[in-house]
């Protein structure tokens, strides 16, 4: 288990600002619930000031990424647009008394969702999108240009290191090689060489055991069985529609569909499935897959 400060605890228990800002002018939009980490910030500034007079999120990831927006959401009310940019990721690490190393990404992920949020404001394009042909990570949809800025913004100078800030590498490690060439050009700009001599760990952890795939299913049931109490306390509840490879399909019901928190406690099942599978697992809304075969019967 990872080793979180009680101020990541407090914020991932007791979120601030969670939902979004209903007459937001600012709204910035970073990753992607379908590779398991999604962040929507909402702002509403001062448009006389440039003061962010509120800050809301929505995010669907693990703990640390809710505690990230938390954190994130309450440096920035009160300060301006340009105050603001000149937080870093590792200013909302720092906040948050740290983050374990593997979880660095999430403080990157909030670094990036303001960014984008404040070039909404200015009427700008951001784009966090990779180039064509720039794709490095295939597993997290992670691009060439965010691991070089992610790298000289942080000083890294391991694989491991660019692990933990963006999870590119994390999963079947096929990209480490095209990692390896981004350390080696970045760090060469710096008059630097890289150590490729240390071993390096998945995001996630091994399986306990093997499972067949009947029984990889049942235990995502017992699973989700086990948390519905805990939605339908607040009259919500989850049900499992399919299984498909690594990703598991549900509807939310209840009060939980179209909830502002919708997206944070699709987070925590996700989180809770890989925790107790041991592998990578990405919960989306079924509604979701849904819209994208209409589309595709549509030739849209």
């Amino acid at each position: 288990m990872w080793d979180y400060s009680d101020t990541v605890k407090e914020h991932f228990f007791n979120p601030r600002n969670a939902g979004a800002i209903n007459d937001a002018n600012a709204i910035g939009d970073v990753g992607s619930i379908s590779c398991g980490d999604a962040l929507r910030l909402t702002l509403k500034v001062d448009p006389n000031t440039d003061v962010i007079l509120e800050a809301g999120f929505q995010t669907f990831g693990c703990g640390s990424a809710i505690a990230s927006s938390s954190a994130l959401t309450e440096m920035i009310k009160g300060k301006t647009v340009d105050e603001a940019l000149k937080i870093t990721n590792q200013d909302i690490a720092d906040f948050l008394g740290g983050l374990p190393p593997e979880k660095m990404h999430c403080s990157v992920m909030g670094r990036e969702a303001l960014q984008a949020a404040i070039a909404h404001y200015r009427g700008e394009e951001w784009s966090d999108d990779h180039e064509e042909g720039a794709l490095v990570c295939k597993c997290f949809a992670i691009d060439a240009v965010m691991i070089e800025n992610t790298v000289r913004d942080n000083q890294l100078t391991t694989i491991q290191d660019v692990i933990n800030y963006t999870k590119a590498g994390g999963g079947c490690s096929s990209c480490h090689e095209a990692i390896e060439e981004i350390l080696t050009k970045v760090l060469a700009e710096q008059g630097q060489k890289p150590d490729f001599s240390q071993p390096t760990e998945q995001v996630v952890p091994k399986k306990p055991y093997a499972m067949t795939n009947l029984q990889r299913i049942r235990r995502i049931e017992m699973i989700i069985e086990s948390i519905r109490p805990q939605l339908q306390r607040d009259r919500g509840d989850v049900e499992l529609v399919d299984v498909e490879g690594n990703t598991v399909y549900v509807n939310m019901t209840g009060a939980c569909a179209g909830c502002q928190l919708e997206m944070q406690t699709l987070g925590g099942i996700q989180q809770r499935l890989m925790e107790d599978l041991g592998e990578v697992i990405r919960v989306i809304p079924a509604k979701m897959r849904e819209q994208q075969q209409l589309a595709q019967i549509q030739g849209v």
